[in-house]
């Protein structure tokens, strides 16, 4: 009866701290993703298993449970506790990262996946992207060290992480982090001309990766094939989502007849507002980027009114890298961008993104609860 008691005032106090208008938003993006997961993967279930199932709904359904389950212990969690179990989190993925070349999983030429009997296909760098978000944060918050130490320190650790990224391949993610990083040293109060030089050499310093390097000839083919449509075929599958967005018009085709989810490999995950606009139309897709933006809105209005300079580096963090996420998805579906194999936060099917982005929406509940005195 005690143990009741006691269930029933913490989950009371975690609903009336908690903010739910925000927690409002992150569900309806689930939600979304789920009802959009159920329309667009049963075909590829039917074509994959050879029978009609809801094979890959189910599993996202799954994944998504579990992402709930880690928004409320992440958000439940008091400042201290969510501080002290990150730098933990943050060092177990990093030891994972760490595995990747040498029990890694190869798939088309690239080693991102680590497989675990709970959790096959698993990668690593979705689970530390919102730790490292904290430990950078707490870094230059410190005021323990002067503050070219803390750049230094922050440089290095971004620095390894970028390293055993580009080693993998995988492009995508190191621009992500390193733009994350970026955002966080400019939040911070860096003086933008070093800020500008640090800019200048690690583009130039990828570039000489893409052209010189052999282990990323494919990433220059995307490149070039990108600026000009005659070369390759790397074209193929930003053609055919360019396609699938024209030919919905404003309204889509109807729940189930669009194609681009039989014709695109991994159509669900990499290509899902291309989908959604094929059956739905660019309303759904205006109506989805502007829950985004009311999203991106409410957590900037908290981070104004927010005191702790590490409380509001860490949402600003968080919220730009859930933020420069979803503008390379959206991008490379409208051909802005070469492919780069990037989710959709809260509505893309995959394991590993949906608990990344469980995690960040947890953090930010956690930090825009709120505060009891």
């Amino acid at each position: 009866m005690q143990t009741n008691s006691f269930i029933y005032k913490f989950y009371y106090q975690w609903w009336k701290n908690i903010d739910k208008s925000i927690l409002t938003l992150i569900s309806l993006l689930f939600i979304i993703g789920l009802f959009f997961s159920l329309v667009s993967t049963s075909l590829i279930a039917s074509d994959r298993l050879d029978t009609n199932s809801y094979f890959f709904f189910f599993k996202h359904l799954f994944y998504v449970l579990i992402g709930i389950s880690l928004i409320f212990i992440f958000s439940s969690l008091n400042s201290e506790q969510l501080y002290k179990y990150s730098i933990f989190l943050f060092f177990i993925s990093l030891i994972s990262l760490f595995l990747v070349p040498f029990i890694g999983v190869e798939v088309k030429g690239s080693k991102r996946w680590i497989d675990l009997f709970f959790l096959p296909r698993f990668q690593p760098i979705e689970v530390l992207k919102p730790f490292l978000i904290i430990i950078l944060s707490t870094i230059l918050c410190s005021s323990r060290s002067n503050i070219l130490l803390k750049y230094l320190i922050s440089t290095i650790l971004i620095g390894v992480v970028s390293l055993l990224l580009i080693m993998q391949p995988d492009i995508g993610q190191t621009l992500l982090v390193v733009f994350s990083w970026g955002v966080l040293i400019f939040t911070s109060g860096i003086n933008i001309y070093i800020l500008l030089a640090i800019f200048v050499l690690g583009t130039s310093l990828l570039t000489y990766l893409i052209i010189y390097v052999p282990k990323f000839d494919y990433i220059q083919a995307r490149i070039f094939s990108f600026f000009n449509r005659e070369l390759g075929t790397h074209n193929f599958q930003s053609d055919k989502a360019i396609e699938s967005i024209t030919s919905g018009g404003f309204f889509g085709k109807g729940i189930g007849e669009g194609v681009l989810k039989t014709r695109v490999p991994e159509a669900h995950t990499d290509y899902i507002i291309s989908v959604i606009s094929e059956e739905f139309g660019v309303v759904a897709i205006i109506l989805i980027l502007l829950l985004f933006l009311i999203f991106i809105y409410m957590v900037f209005k908290k981070v104004n009114f927010e005191t702790n300079e590490k409380v509001k580096l860490i949402l600003i963090g968080s919220i730009s890298l859930i933020l420069m996420q979803a503008t390379i998805h959206i991008g490379v579906n409208i051909r802005l961008f070469p492919t780069t194999g990037m989710t959709l936060p809260f509505l893309s099917y995959g394991g590993s993104s949906i608990i990344s982005t469980s995690i960040l929406a947890g953090i930010i509940l956690n930090l825009t609860k709120r505060k009891i005195t």
